[in-house]
């Protein structure tokens, strides 16, 4: 889920159903396709097995998961983007390793333990729990499984800084998971920046973190 376009009136719900179908249906598509650079380098090491990607979207995520060996659950609050990302796992020869479910993430979770949950850019303006919704994401990893999140650092440099949009850092979104002591272990908390287009096509840069746990087996 990418941080909402802010021309739209002051009393959408950028976290409803409705807003996000609606953006995806702006264009054939939103989103590269490719899987994010920071998910691909820290589970490429990790031996495939079920994956849950929070925030699917189009599904580039999961489908490079899903040819890396791994069954994979997407979820997304957008029924438009899990379609096209039911097409895109079918094109790509994966649709038997792919299982999309529509979730309000604020309101329900989908079922089960998982060897990785990734949560890439879980923002959007508007209300959503989101440190809630990343504790049961936690809640979620298999023992010896692993937590991923990415997330922005801040504006991108051709954005307007907005104070009232919190962007924590990889410290701060540890201390909100609050993870049981002694029973996890932190193998990934830093911030770094990547170029980005800006919406002209000229060049930017923006500033991510990541943060990647793993639960110890039991």
């Amino acid at each position: 889920m990418a941080h909402a376009h802010d021309q739209h009136s002051p009393g959408t719900d950028f976290a409803g159903e409705e807003f996000w179908d609606s953006r995806y249906r702006e264009s054939e598509q939103i989103w590269s396709g490719d899987a994010n650079a920071v998910l691909a380098r820290e589970a490429a090491p990790l031996a495939p097995g079920r994956a849950l990607d929070l925030g699917c979207g189009e599904g580039g995520d999961a489908v490079w998961l899903a040819r890396q060996g791994w069954y994979v659950t997407g979820t997304d609050i957008s029924g438009v983007a899990l379609e096209r990302a039911a097409v895109h796992a079918a094109e790509a020869g994966v649709g038997d390793r792919t299982a999309w479910e529509r979730h309000d993430l604020a309101k329900s979770f989908p079922a089960g333990e998982y060897d990785l949950v990734s949560a890439c850019f879980l923002h959007t303006f508007g209300e959503f729990p989101r440190e809630r919704v990343l504790r049961r994401a936690a809640a979620a990893v298999a023992p010896g499984g692993t937590l991923l999140v990415v997330g922005h650092a801040g504006w991108a440099s051709w954005q307007e800084d907005r104070p009232e949009v919190d962007f924590p850092t990889p410290d701060e979104v540890l201390a909100q998971l609050e993870l049981e002591a002694g029973a996890w272990e932190v193998l990934l908390a830093e911030e770094h920046v990547r170029v980005q287009n800006q919406p002209d096509g000229r060049p930017g840069t923006r500033t991510d973190n990541a943060l990647k746990v793993r639960r110890l087996a039991s």
